[in-house]
């Protein structure tokens, strides 16, 4: 898969290391001079240059890429940036970093944002999936539509240790992705047993949380 990110701080260098040992194709775009280290990522292509100049995006050829993140400490930069790789180079999956939670309302796909990662609610999502047992917690939402990726963790005393997974009637438009038992991840075939202390990965849209949280928490 074919990367570019826009900002060489901690968190771009943190994130191009992962996709380079990962095999992924990475370049980086950096305008600070004093943040552009090609010693510490050589697998990496690097580019000086504002990310947000059209010449240099083209230049880049950026519609070659798969993906894009805006991972500069501006927000402006990264509404900015999205906008033209999904409008300008029609880049198939941009992914923005939030800085100021109270601008997470502009990155949305109106403005080319595929997935937004706002890093004080996804340290709140985690501090309550860590302690919210018996809750249901919204780790992520998605940008593309209204659904969210949810976890609840069953209470060692369930009613539903024992049973199996289709006797889950989950509302309509919503989805068990994934189990998590321990160190085990489990794909949710049918027979599979529920178990006390199960992590539950789930896509559903918000209108149907309620009917979660009754069908797994009630009873």
């Amino acid at each position: 898969m074919k990367v570019l990110i826009a900002g060489a701080g901690a968190v771009g260098r943190s994130i191009a290391r992962e996709l380079v040992d990962n095999s992924h194709d990475v370049t980086l775009i950096e305008r600070k001079p004093e943040h552009i280290e090609p010693d510490s990522i050589p697998a990496a292509a690097w580019v000086a240059g504002d990310a947000c100049e059209l010449s240099l995006l083209e230049a880049t050829r950026l519609e070659t890429f798969d993906v894009v993140i805006a991972a500069t400490g501006d927000d402006k930069v990264n509404v900015v940036l999205s906008l033209l790789a999904k409008t300008e180079f029609a880049v198939p999956r941009v992914v923005a970093r939030v800085n100021d939670p109270r601008n997470e309302w502009l990155f949305d796909e109106s403005w080319g944002v595929d997935v937004a990662v706002s890093t004080p609610r996804m340290l709140a999502s985690l501090v309550e999936e860590a302690v919210a047992v018996g809750d249901l917690v919204r780790l992520l939402k998605f940008r593309s539509g209204d659904a969210s990726l949810l976890e609840l963790t069953l209470p060692d005393n369930t009613r539903w240790g024992g049973r199996p997974v289709r006797k889950l009637d989950l509302p309509r438009d919503a989805a068990l992705v994934t189990i998590l038992r321990g160190n085990r991840v489990i794909v949710p075939a049918p027979d599979e047993p529920l178990e006390g202390g199960d992590e539950l990965l789930l896509v559903a849209v918000p209108e149907v949380e309620q009917e979660i949280r009754d069908l797994l928490l009630e009873g």
